[in-house]
């Protein structure tokens, strides 16, 4: 599955449009994530536990969304995007969507 955020794949020809596909997860921060970014807070520098909780979430999301592309016949998804969203104190959404297509060799 060819998964881009272009309108279009370069050598490739859109030959039909399925329709939008997303996928999402919801993630809820860990108290000892939690303590250990207050800790860094003070310092300064980069929040690895975050960091790596929201990529996992990002690949899961992304995973969502191709198996429901791969529902509809889907060759490809393009336009794919991303949003995220507080859902609630500690914890957030991450969404992906994209337009499944079909498609062929130039």
């Amino acid at each position: 599955m060819i998964i881009v955020n272009t309108p279009e794949i370069r050598g490739k020809e859109i030959i039909e449009t399925l329709g939008l596909v997303r996928g999402n997860t919801i993630r809820a921060k860990h108290i000892g994530k939690d303590i250990g970014a207050a800790l860094k807070h003070l310092v300064g520098g980069e929040l690895k536990g975050y960091s790596a909780m929201l990529s996992e979430a990002r690949e899961a999301a992304l995973v969502s969304m191709e198996k429901e592309a791969e529902k509809l016949g889907a060759d490809a998804v393009v336009n794919v995007r991303f949003s995220t969203s507080a859902i609630m104190q500690g914890a957030a959404e991450i969404l992906v969507y994209g337009t499944a297509v079909k498609i062929k060799d130039k």
